[in-house]
């Protein structure tokens, strides 16, 4: 179904600047990975999105093309971005039908709710395979292609770009490594390696032209993530936990896709984009007992029977 504007991009964004342009996306029919393509086809670009499902891949990239006019979505399925040669033969097809490959999302990702206990070594490698291996040849598929873009649109931050900006890669990870999170040692691993790769591919491509950074998602609301893996009577307790009061929104990653993408983000290279509404540095803070978070702090009160309790002097 057709998005309004408002749901997948802000308005501080110029049309346009992303004319010419393509994007290469795996997990392109995902909920986040959709909104970032979305936000990408609105502003000028056109697509290709990779996923496995056929049905589902090829009807999103025709929902995802009602973001502007004339925009040409490609939607590639029975894509499994763990066999090297599916993905060579995708950006080849992606070049072929749109001319080039600009940028890429490497979006595919595999995960459920399970202790190391219960999880089978089958089941380790698959989420392995997916996140670190598919990522792996998401990179080696379409770096040529890339660095040619890179080329093209050479951007030194002092001077206007003239046709745009290309030659740049994000990996999509999470926050889930950074403390440790139960039932989640599968994708932690994975996505620590994730990170790593991109800051691999950032040292070693840098030279040529390439940018490589993540974006750490934290929850966001209304995704398939969300939906599968936590609680509908339990979201809210969870939400009060995060700073901003709130699960993030799918357009709150799209937006800053368009940063990393644009002449915004030229200098940033190598680097880990987490946007989570602040949700990994309070994961050790209490929300239920006497000091409940928020609430105490908002309260005003003071600390009052602990040892180490001192009233307020304001």
């Amino acid at each position: 179904m057709p998005f309004e504007k408002y749901q997948y991009l802000s308005n501080v964004w110029k049309d346009g600047i992303f004319d010419n342009k393509v994007v290469f996306c795996t997990g392109g029919a995902g909920s986040i990975c959709s909104a970032q393509v979305r936000a990408m086809v609105h502003l000028g670009a056109n697509a290709c999105i990779i996923g496995r499902n056929v049905e589902k891949t090829v009807k999103m990239a025709k929902d995802i093309a009602t973001a502007r006019k004339g925009a040409t979505v490609l939607g590639l399925g029975a894509v499994d971005v763990r066999k090297p040669e599916a993905l060579v033969e995708a950006a080849e097809k992606c070049v072929e039908e749109l001319g080039s490959i600009d940028f890429v999302i490497a979006g595919a990702a595999g995960n459920f709710l399970a202790s190391m206990d219960q999880i089978s070594a089958n089941a380790m490698k698959s989420v392995i395979d997916i996140d670190i291996l598919g990522s792996y040849n998401t990179v080696k598929a379409t770096l040529p292609y890339l660095i040619e873009s890179a080329q093209k649109y050479k951007v030194d931050g002092n001077t206007e770009p003239t046709n745009g900006t290309g030659g740049r890669i994000i990996f999509v990870s999470a926050t889930l490594h950074y403390a440790g999170t139960p039932l989640q040692s599968h994708v932690s691993v994975a996505k620590a390696g994730v990170d790593a790769m991109a800051m691999s591919v950032a040292i070693e491509q840098g030279p040529k032209g390439i940018t490589s950074n993540v974006i750490a998602p934290g929850p966001i609301a209304d995704t398939e993530g969300v939906a599968r893996l936590s609680r509908k009577d339990t979201r809210d307790q969870s939400a009060q936990s995060i700073p901003a009061g709130r699960y993030g929104f799918v357009k709150e990653i799209a937006d800053a896709t368009i940063y990393l993408f644009s002449d915004a983000g030229n200098y940033v290279n190598g680097e880990t984009l987490v946007v989570d509404g602040g949700q990994w540095h309070t994961s050790g803070v209490a929300t239920t007992g006497a000091f409940q978070y928020p609430d105490f702090l908002l309260s005003g009160q003071a600390v009052d029977g602990v040892a180490g309790g001192k009233k307020s002097k304001l």
